[in-house]
Order: structure tokens, then sequence, then C-alpha cells
């Protein structure tokens, strides 16, 4: 546990030295994130967003020009909450509009992940590249997938 804290910290210290005061909003990143329960759950949601997301939809969430949609400044992604977690533990198949441009590339299930992950992944989405959604714990996940199912 005191590792995986000193292991926050320097990470937060290496985010904090890298942005400069002009940065843009929608480059918003985790040393953007001032509260410490959203920080935990966006780093971890990061490394699992960057082994289970980042391959597709690429580390920056900027997606694989007209394959694959952004999810960085996305319409899409921002309108339903739900939606997004539900496509990330069910996938997708058939078309979507996301910033005006149609896609239409399945997106497979992660079915694997845990409602935590699924909830560690969101929070560090919905709270990057210019989003603030704050903390969307498991429960709120589980919620979500009985929802949407």
């Amino acid at each position: 546990m005191k590792n995986r804290l000193i292991g926050y910290a320097i990470l937060f210290s290496f985010g904090v030295m890298a942005c400069g005061p002009e940065k843009d909003k929608i480059d918003r990143d985790l040393s953007d994130i001032k509260d410490a329960k959203i920080l935990q759950y966006a780093i971890e949601g990061k490394i699992l967003y960057e082994n289970y997301c980042g391959n597709c939809h690429q580390n920056e969430g900027t997606g694989l020009g007209k394959l694959i949609p952004p999810l960085k400044g996305s319409d899409y992604m921002k309108e339903d909450i739900g939606r997004t977690v539900a496509i990330i533990k069910n996938g997708l198949k058939g078309e979507i509009l996301v910033n005006g441009q149609v896609y239409n590339q399945p997106m497979p299930a992660n079915s694997n992940l845990t409602n935590m992950e699924i909830a560690q992944i969101t929070t560090y989405i919905y709270n990057i590249w210019g989003n603030e959604e704050g903390i969307i714990d498991a429960k709120q996940v589980d919620q979500y997938l009985k929802e949407k199912n």
C-alpha cells in the first residue's frame, strides 16, 4: 500500500511538472485533478485504459482516423455516462455519430472487467481531456449496467 501511494505521488509530481499555466482546457490531465479520491480512481483507470482501450482509442484519446472514434472531445461520450459504461462492458455494434463523423467499427465487449475497474476507467476518461465529472464509483457502474441492459 505504501509503495502504491509513493507511486501515486511520483506520477502526480511528474504530471505537475509537465504542465504549464497556458495548458488548454481540452488537455486536462491527471495533474489537474485536485480531489484525492478522484485522483486515486483516475490513476488506476489510466493504467486500465491504456491496457484495454488505448490500443484502439489511443492513449491520448484521439481515436484512429475514421475507423475508431476519439474519446477526447467526444460529444457522444459526454452525452451519456451510463451508455459509455455499458459499451465498455458489453461492446458496441452498429453506426454511431461522434462529433459529426459516422463510425461503424464494432467494439468488443470487456466482460471480464469488474464494476470497480469500469468505475476507474470511466472516472479517468470523464476527468481528463476537458472533462470534470468527478468520481464514478462501482455502485454507479452497477446501476448504469442494470439500466442499460
